[in-house]
């Protein structure tokens, strides 16, 4: 999706490098929704604007690399999200950087505050701490028999400490036992799968890049383990996940453009606030549903977003 139009104009467009940091098939759709709400701005990529865009295909050791061929470009913004976030930052504080999706952009160490981010990062939070504790009142509404959870995360990913502090919190909360599940690199998902046996009523499943690569296998171990689950993104739950409840990320990606936008026009990103998740969707796979024998109320279908059947 290069453009190479700049050789023949007598200036050089204005670039964006787009660094995805999951495989093409995942964020093919955030990429669309950023490059259409570009255009509603003018943005017209070939003719106002040049994108190079790059994928990281889930591994997080090509993000300082992609960041750096940005730089050798002398790309006029970089945007991208999760993990590639920091690793962005440190390759360079020059360039603007704008995330569509990072989950404690503060904590993370990315902004001074979301008021007033300074530096050169900015962009939309996923941050909403509550999200966890109604992630598992939803679960238990479809799994009445919830006592013992078991969260899949990536401890080595800043953002799903984050989530697992917090999910492990709402759990205390409502009495449900929650155990960690950790998952370093793609060959640690089925020996998971097999210790969990007889161990676990629901996984919650953290989302970053190796876990949305390999989702679709996640999500047939879990169904051989008669194992429902509940996921922070719908693609998941596409995927064959049970189900969903957290920010529109193609939305994010969308509004991410606005911000590229201000920038383009002259806005430093250090005095663009951080914004906050708009569009929440709760989204359930019913024939995962009905394959791990589950009935789910109808007050809870008319309740979702959307129901995959």
């Amino acid at each position: 999706m290069a453009a190479c139009g700049a050789a023949q104009q007598p200036t050089k467009l204005p670039t964006i490098g787009f660094l995805g940091s999951p495989t093409p098939s995942v964020g093919a759709h955030w990429l669309a929704a950023f490059v259409e709400r570009m255009r509603e701005l003018n943005w017209i990529e070939g003719r106002t604007v040049a994108i190079e865009v790059r994928w990281a295909g889930g591994r997080s050791e090509r993000f300082a690399e992609i960041a750096a061929e940005f730089v050798r470009l002398k790309v006029d913004v970089i945007v991208t999200s999760g993990g590639a976030v920091a690793e962005a930052k440190q390759t360079t504080s020059a360039i603007p950087i704008v995330f569509g999706l990072a989950n404690d952009p503060v904590g993370a160490g990315l902004v001074t505050s979301l008021a007033r981010p300074g530096g050169n990062v900015t962009g939309l939070s996923l941050q909403s701490s509550d999200l966890a504790g109604k992630r598992l009142e939803l679960l238990r509404e479809v799994v009445p028999a919830l006592r013992r959870l078991v969260i899949m995360a990536t401890i080595v990913n800043p953002s799903n400490m984050v989530e697992l502090g917090e999910v492990q919190a709402a759990a205390s909360t409502l009495g449900i036992h929650a155990a960690t599940s950790e998952i370093r690199r793609v060959e640690d998902i089925a020996p998971a799968f097999e210790a969990l046996k007889g161990r676990a009523d629901a996984l919650y499943v953290c989302a970053n890049p190796l876990m949305n690569t390999n989702r679709v296998r996640i999500n047939t171990l879990a169904l051989g383990a008669r194992l429902p689950t509940m996921h922070t993104v719908r693609e998941h739950v596409e995927a064959g996940g049970l189900m969903s409840y957290g920010p529109n990320w193609p939305d994010q990606f969308r509004r991410a453009a606005e911000i590229v936008d201000k920038i383009l026009r002259g806005t430093k990103p250090g005095d663009i606030p951080v914004e906050q998740p708009t569009k929440f969707e709760l989204v359930l796979n019913l024939t995962t549903a009905k394959a791990l024998g589950l009935t789910i109320p109808e007050s809870f279908l008319l309740r979702a977003d959307e129901v995959i059947e």
